[in-house]
């Protein structure tokens, strides 16, 4: 049975940083400001015709995009909340609930600032495409996390 398991299994993606916020920041820019910050041009269902992203913080919210038109798009759905420590939810943007991985990202004090953890698992839930998937986000996660630890500095030098 394990050998049958690790030919299915795809390993989770998990991308980490460090920001200079305390955690409780960390965890709100993350959650209630993530239209601000998200690159939806790249990393949405609607590309150019995405305007905002929507986190509704608590368990059973939805996250989804909204286009231009109005029309809104789930990303998934909110597991567990438990800010501003961490939070699960499922993952299937376009997709089918069926299909939805888990995504997890907690929030921990380290350093003066805090640590940021991405574990995104579920892969095999996408069948033949998940790995091809998995390589994706592997990538893409590295960006949108780039992108939120750059949102306080792009909103500082827009003010100066």
């Amino acid at each position: 049975m394990d050998e049958v398991r690790s030919k299915t299994d795809i390993p989770p993606v998990e991308s980490t940083i460090a920001v200079a916020w305390d955690q409780e920041l960390a965890f709100r820019r993350f959650t209630e400001k993530i239209a601000e910050w998200w690159p939806l041009e790249t990393h949405s269902m609607g590309q150019e015709e995405a305007v905002t992203v929507v986190f509704e913080t608590r368990e059973g919210g939805r996250v989804y995009e909204r286009s231009t038109d109005g029309a809104e798009t789930t990303w998934g759905i909110v597991l567990a909340w438990d800010p501003p420590h961490r939070f699960v939810m499922s993952w299937h943007p376009g997709r089918e609930p069926s299909t939805a991985q888990e995504l997890e990202v907690a929030f921990q004090p380290s350093d003066g600032g805090t640590r940021v953890a991405v574990t995104h698992t579920g892969w095999e839930k996408l069948g033949e495409e998940g790995a091809t998937m998995r390589a994706n986000y592997s990538q893409g996660w590295v960006l949108v996390l780039d992108r939120y630890r750059g949102a306080d500095e792009t909103r500082s030098a827009a003010s100066s």
